[in-house]
């Protein structure tokens, strides 16, 4: 039986990997604007088709217009293996606190994330308002990776994102695979059916675990393992599938790459694996 002070020891391990993946992303995402992601927003935004207003009338419906398009993009990032290589990162971790939300990926600012919101900067939301109410969604975010608050009133949680909410979000239990994409309002993950609210004791974590707290290995797992997919023998058109279909998704005749040890974890049978993604 593992002893109260190694957990404790693995858990220190995983709030300084949380923090150092989370220093890294932020110098990443900085970079990657200055040079590129930048003037992407600023090209599309030349041709707008509307000057959108900014003021106390309309920042409330454009936050909204973001939260729709986080919400798109973060389911995306659980069902398209492009984007899971890097959203991976911020399931790997098997507990919850504050840290967890810390826990990003170099890779997010390479994988082309920016383009769920392009559509508002083409439509004429100015770039930096854009991204400042992306900042401010993101901030949110924060406070709802603790498993310190239960439930709160039922009117928000209906509404908004909470720690209820987003714990069974990171859940790897069977039932909680895929749900709650919300980043602080649920309503859309009610609407196109992705809610689940919190029940069963929740396993954190993926379902092929990770079994590292090394630095690299952990922001490069899942991508090269993606690669090595890709370029495994077989007809060209399968190999590039496993680019775009779900994470759990498996070739005929071929056996999923793992470049670093991982456990295996799956509480109950799940569905099939084109229609579920490894995805927490």
């Amino acid at each position: 039986m593992t002893g109260r002070g190694q957990r404790e020891s693995f858990q220190w391990k995983e709030i300084w990997a949380n923090l150092m993946l989370g220093g890294s992303y932020q110098v990443a995402e900085v970079v990657m604007w200055l040079l590129i992601t930048g003037a992407i927003f600023a090209g599309v935004y030349q041709f707008r088709f509307f000057d959108v207003p900014v003021n106390g009338w309309t920042i409330l419906p454009i936050f909204v217009a973001v939260e729709f398009c986080y919400y798109w993009f973060h389911r995306c990032s659980h069902r398209i293996r492009w984007f899971w290589s890097a959203h991976v990162v911020h399931h790997s971790g098997e507990t919850m606190n504050f840290t967890t939300a810390m826990r990003q990926s170099l890779l997010n600012a390479f994988i082309g994330s920016y383009v769920f919101y392009l559509p508002l900067v083409l439509i004429g939301v100015p770039p930096a308002v854009v991204m400042f109410l992306y900042a401010v969604d993101l901030a949110y975010q924060y406070f709802v990776h603790t498993e310190s608050v239960g439930r709160l009133p039922r009117w928000y949680e209906y509404i908004f994102d909470t720690p209820s909410n987003h714990r069974v979000h990171h859940g790897r239990n069977p039932q909680y695979i895929d749900k709650n994409y919300g980043g602080v309002i649920i309503i859309f993950d009610r609407w196109f059916g992705t809610y689940e609210p919190e029940g069963e004791k929740i396993d954190y974590g993926i379902p092929q675990q990770i079994k590292s707290y090394n630095f690299l290995i952990l922001n490069m797992h899942e991508f090269v393992d993606m690669l090595r997919d890709v370029f495994a023998p077989g007809p060209l058109w399968e190999r590039l599938k496993h680019l775009w279909k779900p994470p759990a998704w498996q070739r005929p005749n071929h056996t999923p790459v793992r470049t670093w040890k991982t456990d295996e974890k799956s509480p109950a049978k799940t569905p099939a694996a084109d229609n579920v993604s490894t995805a927490i």
